[in-house]
């Protein structure tokens, strides 16, 4: 007698009692299906839903936000020049580092050979705004106009020390590349309000030099690949390939995909293999995507009042004041999580020309979105996130004069910040010593902030996992606490 095969556990998720019966009685395979089913269920993990919805089914608990935008700084911006106020810096402008402060710790080989470490004070002034009183740069007057929607963490901190790393640990809870990212697995996990866009988008800022940016960043890793970000383009086509050809016309593209639809059926009677039924799945989503994306990227429509409270960029593909109108008009559309990047945020020298520069690109768009949001009263459900991959030395790179400093990358303490979906408006968390140097009070670690992320949306950090290679991975690691006084 001939034994099929052994039934893989993503397989076996996927059987119907007529293939169970026809394929699997009696049989070896079948007592290995009647395993990979019990475990399964003993994962609590379920086979994806019809309808763009995730492998969830539904979240573990009642979300605070059902969507999110993520608002990353590439580069690691100065905490103490926008948002952790330092006047001790002023004061020791120019002083060398005190050894107690330092502790040691490592520095990276672009200043750990420097004779001194001098002290650099902010070149910016900073005052209170909202009723909690948060500091505040000058640089981000609009930022400040919206002071009581914002919770501050001042006290993340990170074991990487470079770029790379850096950004693929906030991006997939990893420091080495090949892990899913944060959007990845929300689309997993949660999927699509919409059945007409992907659930996870990415936009980044046009002609922006830094580090750069790599697909990887926003990838499926291990996941099935639909769960892999779609990038927005600043042109006509916004997703490359995504129209027919010349000469091929709507009618036709559907009649094509009917036909593949029909053959891949077959394969997957056949094979009963998952992956086949997600390629069709992906093919279908692409087609509906030929008018919804056009309709998503055109901001003809939108009120002038709108457009104005953006900035004069915001008329302007790609600029990081579109990218934010783009991001909303994406989540109110149904899509799940929008990555946004800016980068050149990295400023090893000539720091106050250089960040006065990009806190004018990004501060009144961000202020806007914010705006918005609650304007259309979608703000209470919308996680909104702004940080970067590390903060800023407290020292000076280089050579330090009376108007200008640089800074190395800081590992050990820097700011982000968060608003809507389920955080605690009008707050600061975390505290930093006198030299932004060091963590005082309310550590956050990488993790701790994903596993609150995912704690809005509803999913429990331990409990959305893969098995991938022997093991069952999770985003967070073995790590991570949800930051509890920061939520609403």
């Amino acid at each position: 007698m001939n034994t099929p095969p052994l039934i893989s556990a993503s397989t076996a998720s996927h059987l119907t009692r007529r293939h169970f019966f026809s394929r699997s009685s009696l049989t070896l395979g079948g007592a290995a299906l009647a395993h990979l089913l019990g475990r399964d269920a003993a994962s609590g993990l379920e086979a994806p839903a019809a309808g763009g919805r995730g492998v969830l089914g539904q979240p573990h608990f009642a979300p605070k936000a059902k969507r999110a935008i993520y608002l990353f700084m590439s580069g690691g911006p100065s905490q103490m020049d926008l948002f952790d106020y330092k006047p001790r810096l002023n004061t020791d402008h120019g002083r060398d580092l005190p050894d107690s402060i330092r502790q040691g710790q490592r520095l990276t080989g672009m200043s750990a050979h420097q004779a001194t470490l001098p002290l650099a004070g902010s070149a910016f002034k900073f005052a209170r705004h909202g009723q909690a009183g948060h500091w505040i740069s000058e640089l981000l007057p609009h930022t400040a106009g919206v002071a009581d929607e914002l919770c501050f963490i001042k006290s993340l901190h990170t074991e990487a020390i470079n770029h790379d790393p850096a950004i693929t640990f906030f991006m997939t809870g990893a420091q080495i590349a090949g892990r899913p990212s944060l959007g990845s697995w929300l689309s997993y996990g949660l999927g699509s309000e919409s059945d007409n866009l992907p659930a996870f988008c990415v936009l980044t800022t046009k002609g922006k030099g830094g580090q750069p940016l790599y697909a990887r960043l926003w990838g499926n890793g291990f996941l099935p690949a639909a769960h892999s970000g779609v990038k927005f383009l600043p042109q006509a086509d916004a997703v490359p390939f995504l129209q027919n050809p010349e000469g091929i016309s709507v009618a036709a593209r559907r009649r094509l995909l009917d036909r593949l639809a029909e053959l891949h059926q077959e394969e997957y009677e056949r094979t009963l293999d998952p992956v086949v039924n997600d390629r069709i799945a992906q093919y279908e989503m692409a087609f509906r995507m030929q008018s919804s994306v056009p309709e998503a990227t055109d901001i003809s429509a939108e009120p002038e009042s709108i457009l104005e409270m953006y900035g004069p960029d915001v008329r302007t593909p790609g600029t990081f004041a579109a990218n934010c109108l783009q991001a909303r008009r994406l989540i109110e559309r149904g899509v799940r999580f929008v990555q946004l990047f800016h980068q050149d945020w990295d400023h090893h020298g000539g720091l106050p020309g250089a960040i006065r520069g990009e806190c004018q690109q990004t501060d009144q768009p961000c202020a806007a979105l914010i705006k918005d949001l609650r304007l259309r009263g979608l703000l209470d459900e919308t996680l909104v996130l702004w940080g970067g991959e590390f903060g800023r030395t407290a020292y000076s790179q280089g050579k330090l004069t009376a108007t200008d400093y640089g800074r190395d990358h800081h590992p050990r303490c820097f700011t982000a910040w968060a608003a809507g979906g389920g955080i605690k408006p009008g707050v600061s968390h975390g505290e930093t010593d006198d030299f932004s140097y060091n963590i005082t009070r309310d550590p956050v670690h990488v993790h701790d902030w994903h596993a609150t992320v995912l704690h809005l949306l509803g999913i429990d950090h331990e409990r959305l996992t893969f098995k991938y290679q022997g093991r069952r991975f999770r985003l967070t690691d073995v790590h991570g606490k949800v930051v509890t006084p920061v939520l609403a």
